[in-house]
C-alpha cells in the first residue's frame, strides 16, 4: 500500500457545517467529505481491496465508496488534514491481518501444580466439617 497513491486518489468536497456558530457558520464550508472508490483503486492490491471491503462493509456505500466527514475544526484545511490522517488509519488498521491462534497445551509442572492446589483445597473444606461421631 502506498500512501502517497492512494492520497491522490481521493475526492474531496467542502460543505456548510451543521450546529450553532453565528451569522459566519453560514457562509463558510470548512467540514469536508472524503469519498475514496476501494473498488476502482490503482493503488490497492486486489486481495486488499478484497479484505477492505469484507472489513469496512458497513462503511462503505452500495459502489463500494468509503465516504468520511470531518468538521472538527473551523479551518478547512486543518478538517482536510485530519481526515487525511483519519482515513490512513483506517486503512492501516483494516489491513492488519490478525495471527492464528495455535492452541497450547500445558506443562506437565502446571498440571501437577494445579492438582496439587485443588488436593490442598479439598483438604482445607475436610478440615471444616463437623468431626463424624459414631
Amino acid at each position: 500500500m502506498n500512501k502517497e497513491e492512494i492520497v491522490k486518489e481521493l475526492n474531496f468536497k467542502a460543505i456548510r457545517s451543521s450546529g450553532a456558530g453565528g451569522q459566519h457558520v453560514n457562509k463558510v464550508s470548512s467540514k469536508v467529505e472524503l469519498t475514496f472508490d476501494l473498488q476502482n483503486s490503482y493503488a490497492l492490491s486486489d486481495r486488499e481491496k478484497e479484505l477492505l471491503i469484507e472489513k469496512l462493509s458497513s462503511k462503505l456505500t452500495k459502489e463500494n465508496q468509503l465516504v468520511l466527514f470531518c468538521d472538527e475544526s473551523r479551518s478547512q484545511h486543518k478538517n482536510k488534514d485530519l481526515i487525511i490522517k483519519k482515513f490512513l488509519e483506517l486503512l492501516t488498521q483494516n489491513l492488519i491481518r490478525p495471527k492464528k491462534r495455535r492452541p497450547t497445551k500445558p506443562s506437565k509442572s502446571a498440571i501437577q501444580k494445579r492438582k496439587e492446589g485443588k488436593q490442598r483445597n479439598a483438604e482445607k473444606k475436610n478440615l471444616r466439617k463437623k468431626p463424624n461421631h459414631d
